[in-house]
């Protein structure tokens, strides 16, 4: 399935939950706060912007935003937030689309660099990224850490999270590097409503060696957005990769 079709428009008009989640206060601050100083002052790119769950605050703040974004439906959706004027968006693909300007940070939030399944594809974004940064400018990921620890022999699936009214489960094929996402959500009338994203996981060490094919240094990285220990135990990181001045 393509990734047009998943982010569709049922997705993007149910995709923003105000206040909750990753629209949290506590985890959509610090975020934004931590891009905003990254920044500079100059101005930032986002890839794959969807609703502007990021952007929109980001460019409260002052820091002119573009946006890149796949789904014609998560731009509509976004439309209802922001005018063009505010935030502009080009329609395609991050590994690929070029937008005109200097930009002093790209940043790719919520493992959505993951949706690019192959690794050629995921090398290409961290070129496309460099294109567009000038000298001393900085990519920013925020991605999960896979945990293949849960995963014993032989068994293919684990579930990640579990609560009153949601089960998530991941599927994994560890030749391919591929996991995907099931999210399964159901009330009292028995009934359930099943979204599945498909990704391609990356480890730390391989996501460097991407940015070092582009161009880039790892300048940091830490388990969130607060800039807490990155160690073993963590289950994401938040990585800084800087071009050279």
């Amino acid at each position: 399935m393509r990734q047009q079709e998943i982010w569709n428009d049922e997705v993007a008009q149910g995709y923003d939950t105000p206040g909750t989640g990753m629209f949290a206060p506590e985890v959509l601050g610090p975020a934004v706060d931590r891009l905003a100083e990254l920044a500079e002052g100059g101005r930032a790119l986002e890839f794959a912007i969807g609703t502007g769950r990021v952007g929109v605050p980001l460019a409260e703040r002052g820091v002119p935003v573009t946006g890149v974004e796949l789904s014609p439906a998560m731009i509509a959706q976004l439309r209802t937030k922001v005018s063009e004027a505010v935030i502009p968006v080009v329609e395609g693909d991050m590994a690929t689309v070029f937008v005109p300007g200097d930009h002093t940070l790209v940043y790719l939030v919520y493992n959505t660099i993951s949706n690019l399944l192959t690794q050629a594809e995921q090398v290409e974004c961290f070129r496309n990224a460099a294109r567009h940064l000038v000298p001393g400018g900085r990519f920013v990921i925020e991605l999960w850490v896979p945990d293949l620890r849960k995963l014993p022999p032989g068994q293919q699936a684990v579930v990640f999270a579990s609560e009153p009214g949601y089960i998530g489960l991941d599927t994994v094929d560890v030749l391919r590097q591929h996991v995907v996402s099931h999210h399964f959500r159901f009330d009292d009338s028995g009934r359930a409503e099943l979204f599945r994203s498909p990704h391609r996981y990356i480890w730390p060490a391989e996501l460097d060696l991407m940015a070092q094919l582009a161009g880039f240094e790892l300048e940091s990285r830490h388990a969130d957005w607060t800039r807490a220990e990155f160690t073993a135990e963590s289950r994401s990181h938040v990585s800084v990769y800087r071009l050279p001045v």
